[in-house]
């Protein structure tokens, strides 16, 4: 892991790009626009095979907000406000604070990772597990990037991926990613 006077030398010599706070040695990553509520019933089916079902999960897109109240048992994607750039020879890894851990707000419940050659503003997806309704703001700080230095910088490009550091639409895209058949992946 790096310690914040490394990660300020890569961002001097814009091998990361941030231009958010430090907080310690990791990233400090506030909350942004937009906001995308996911507003199927709890007896919709969702296909995960059918990009379209997937779709219909999702309620209209949040941009122009100062706070939002969050229900219990609610999900919600949420863009980072800074966007993000890692070179080849670094990778990040998203852990919420543990402020709002102890309050039922689970900041981040997919994969921690943030692979080398990433560009573009992060998706958390942020779920009240608490018994009470949680008022967010715009550019509150929800959670750190820790930087790790590869052992050698990583050949392949994940920058290019036409699905990763999308700045409007957060929505999953799995099965345009993942076909059901196989032969189409």
């Amino acid at each position: 892991m790096l310690s914040a006077e490394s990660i300020t030398s890569l961002i001097t010599q814009d091998v990361l790009g941030w231009s958010g706070q430090l907080r310690g040695d990791g990233l400090l990553l506030t909350l942004g626009s937009p906001l995308q509520p996911l507003t199927a019933s709890s007896t919709q089916v969702i296909d995960l095979a059918d990009q379209a079902s997937i779709d219909d999960l999702y309620g209209e897109p949040v941009t122009d907000w100062t706070n939002y109240e969050m229900m219990p048992g609610e999900m919600l994607l949420g863009a980072v406000n800074q966007p993000l750039r890692l070179g080849a020879g670094v990778m990040g890894m998203i852990g919420g604070l543990s402020h709002l851990a102890r309050v039922g707000l689970a900041v981040h419940v997919t994969s921690p990772f943030v692979l080398p050659g990433w560009n573009g503003h992060l998706t958390l997806e942020l779920v009240n597990t608490g018994p009470a309704v949680l008022r967010l703001y715009h550019g509150m700080p929800l959670g750190r990037l820790l930087v790790f230095a590869l052992d050698s910088p990583c050949s392949d490009d994940v920058a290019s991926h036409p699905f990763y550091g999308r700045e409007s639409d957060l929505k999953s895209r799995y099965a345009d990613e993942f076909p059901a058949n196989p032969s189409q992946r």
